[in-house]
């Protein structure tokens, strides 16, 4: 699958929100180095030199329109963690909600979706790790495909093969008018979320924290949460999700 590369970017994300208005539908743009992306939450995201992939993808659909994008962020970790699970042993590669990819509880990939201005699209970028040895990491809850026993694969093996994901659920949503439910999307979106049936601690916009078991997903892709001590459940569209242990 044919994509633009460049060596060094700030953030391929802003690249191609910036140039929207003169590209397609499923533009690809993928770096060997950013020196200033982004996670979650305006995070940092670094990483050495060609040890890990920088993609972003420019989805502008015809078939839907701007109120069925809320699953395109989960719908590019879903790709993600299909991806990661092709290229290691035992099928360990899971979705913590609303789209980080976990391998044995330890982050290997995240997703950061734009909008972009207009309306018109979203950017979908991830971030993969590669080959990033332990003292490469930014986190000791870090991990990366060389570490958990992936044969060397390359930048552009990983690329092709998230694409080619990507591009398969994005087809199957798009040909459903952005239906979760009709497409497959949200059931496999449930079945790999390991967020799904957990204790969680939601930390939501200014700083409110609610501690609960996550129950499910709902229509529109929000994480449903069953407070302590609560007999609702309570929709969350945006939020870090810690994982607890249960005792």
């Amino acid at each position: 699958m044919e994509y633009e590369y460049v060596e060094s970017t700030g953030s391929t994300n802003t690249d191609l929100i910036l140039s929207a208005g003169e590209r397609s539908d499923f533009s690809v743009l993928v770096a060997g180095y950013q020196t200033a992306g982004r996670g979650r939450s305006g995070r940092d995201w670094v990483a050495p030199a060609k040890s890990s992939l920088f993609v972003s993808v420019l989805l502008k659909p015809t078939t839907f329109d701007a109120t069925k994008f809320s699953w395109l962020p989960l719908m590019a970790g879903l790709a993600m963690q299909q991806t990661v699970n092709h290229f290691i042993y035992g099928n360990r590669a899971v979705l913590k909600w609303p789209n980080d990819v976990l391998v044995d509880g330890k982050k290997i990939s995240g997703v950061l979706s734009e909008l972009v201005p207009d309306l018109s699209g979203v950017v979908v970028g991830a971030g993969l790790n590669i080959l990033q040895t332990p003292n490469e990491l930014p986190i000791e809850a870090a991990t990366s495909l060389n570490l958990e026993g992936a044969h060397s694969p390359t930048p552009h093996d990983v690329v092709q093969i998230y694409l080619e994901n990507l591009k398969g659920l994005y087809a199957a949503y798009g040909q459903v008018r952005g239906d979760a439910v009709a497409s497959g999307l949200r059931a496999s979106v449930v079945e790999n979320c390991a967020t799904v049936g957990a204790r969680v601690r939601a930390i939501l916009p200014a700083n409110q924290e609610l501690l609960g078991e996550a129950v499910g997903i709902d229509d529109t892709g929000r994480l449903i949460l069953l407070p302590d001590n609560a007999d609702q459940v309570m929709p969350i569209a945006a939020g870090d999700i810690v994982h607890l242990r249960h005792n």
